[in-house]
């Protein structure tokens, strides 16, 4: 899934580190309404497990990796693909500066794969699915969805660069990552079920139903 340096041109990258300032300030703006003494813990124990599962690689054509995400889960548990945004930005960055995994040059490239379009594709497909499938599916195919898409924009955006055939990384990057998807909607339900069972209130869904009832319970009691 990462895309390494030299693989897109300067100005392509260009392009994508714009898309990513844009989505970085709407991010941190976000951040400084949402994330207090309890949430900013989670953000950080969640970005510390994505660095470990996104440095268990497997090599793929055309000289890039493939591995487990975790953007689905970020943001389902934040309901905010703002938190994605930053997670990725900072874990990719690190991998990028000291682990040669990814690239400085395709920050903004890889980030828009796996942060912003795994968040958004994930969140907002376990939004769609949840009430129609239940929540445990729903979450299972968020987090497949979310590899998957973000599989396939690094496969148009390296196809857009000339550095390999459309058709051919399409097949070879979907066929993978539809494969890597099913290990990643497993660990999206697992983690999610867990936080729900263990620390509910550090689901963001939970604490927005909390507020929903405590004015319903409000309106309630002052049309008595």
């Amino acid at each position: 899934m990462h895309i390494p340096d030299g693989f897109i041109p300067l100005w392509q990258c260009a392009i994508y580190y714009v898309i990513l300032i844009i989505a970085l300030y709407f991010s941190l703006q976000w951040a400084r309404k949402n994330l207090d003494e309890r949430t900013v813990p989670l953000l950080a124990v969640l970005a510390a497990g994505i660095f470990a599962i996104m440095s268990v690689n497997v090599a793929l054509p055309p000289g890039i990796s493939g591995h487990m995400m975790g953007g689905a889960l970020v943001a389902i548990v934040f309901c905010a693909p703002e938190a994605a945004i930053i997670i990725f930005t900072l874990v990719l960055l690190v991998q990028g500066l000291f682990f040669a995994d990814g690239g400085i040059t395709v920050l903004g490239a890889n980030v828009i794969n796996m942060g912003i379009i795994g968040g958004f594709a994930g969140l907002y497909s376990f939004k769609a699915l949840r009430k129609p499938i239940g929540k445990i599916p729903a979450i299972f195919i968020a987090g497949w969805l979310s590899i998957f898409l973000a599989a396939i924009a690094a496969t148009l955006e390296l196809a857009w660069a000339g550095t390999f055939p459309l058709n051919l990384g399409l097949i070879t990057m979907g066929l993978y990552n539809a494969i890597i998807g099913i290990l990643e909607g497993f660990l999206t339900v697992i983690v999610i079920l867990g936080l729900e069972k263990v620390r509910p209130d550090l689901l963001a869904w939970n604490r927005e139903k909390k507020i929903v009832d405590l004015k319903s319970e409000s309106n309630e009691a002052k049309s008595k």
